[in-house]
């Protein structure tokens, strides 16, 4: 019976020889390099051609698969991860730090601040069911909303800038850690436990996590004269570079800010 041959010799810059080994056609040779992806088969006959053939097809196609996986890893880690920069350590002055300390160590009872109880219920129903889907915990998240507001109100901030700030840095994920190190809701970084409060601070509890984002901004905010935008940079760790400022500006506007228009509907005096 006649076996047929065929010749495959494509032409690459390099290639390494070996000799065929325990086949029963002895003396036929032929050239593989697996790890540079180049092979050359040189007058073996047809069947152990293709074997060969789809033996290098199925190891490419092993590390290309691993390859995929490995690139998705990398996508879903970074998707997960804060967005938080890094916030600079500085050398604070004597009476800064002593109204940054005191600022941190206030134990108030967190509670809105509104002119009636009304104003109060209606922000935190219309507040609590944007936030729903992603925290689905009503206690959690009326919780989360009422510290916000006490928070950012008694540093001086609008609560829903504190809103839009969050969803940049942490994505509202209380145990969220960035690349440097920053930690929590605001993506506080660890430093200003030592600079400015106690090794107890608990950077991931929830109210330790917001008195602290709240002041240090606030702090940010008068060093910069009320300039919001070169606040928020300094916040970040990016200061002078517009990308922070403008995703917080923007997440503010689009999904926290002017809630009174749906607090009207709900009250049945909308248009």
């Amino acid at each position: 019976m006649t076996t047929s041959y065929f010749s495959f010799k494509p032409s690459f810059p390099r290639r390494r020889e070996y000799s065929k080994k325990n086949n029963p056609r002895s003396g036929q040779r032929h050239n593989i390099d697996l790890l540079r992806g180049d092979y050359s088969i040189i007058w073996i006959p047809a069947c152990a051609g293709m074997t060969a053939f789809f033996s290098y097809a199925k190891i490419q196609l092993i590390l290309l698969c691993s390859c995929l996986i490995l690139f998705a890893t990398v996508i879903l880690f970074f998707s997960a991860s804060a967005f938080a920069g890094a916030q600079q350590e500085e050398v604070l002055s004597a009476s800064v730090q002593a109204i940054l300390q005191r600022e941190v160590s206030d134990q108030a009872t967190p509670k809105l601040a509104f002119a009636t109880q009304q104003e109060a219920d209606d922000w935190l129903r219309e507040m609590s069911l944007r936030l729903s889907k992603v925290l689905p915990d009503k206690t959690s998240r009326e919780a989360f909303l009422n510290t916000v507001h006490y928070e950012a109100t008694r540093a001086g901030l609008d609560p829903h800038m504190v809103l839009g700030l969050i969803e940049v840095e942490s994505g509202f994920r209380k145990y969220a850690v960035s690349s440097s190190g920053a930690r929590g809701y605001m993506q506080v970084m660890p430093f200003w436990t030592h600079a400015i409060g106690t090794a107890e601070h608990d950077l991931f509890h929830l109210r330790t996590n917001l008195r602290y984002g709240c002041t240090i901004l606030r702090h940010y905010l008068d060093l910069e004269k009320g300039n919001l935008y070169r606040a928020l940079g300094r916040y970040n760790g990016s200061l002078g570079k517009p990308g922070y400022p403008n995703l917080v500006n923007a997440a503010w506007h689009r999904h926290w800010a002017n809630p009174q228009r749906t607090i009207l509907s709900l009250n049945g005096q909308g248009g």
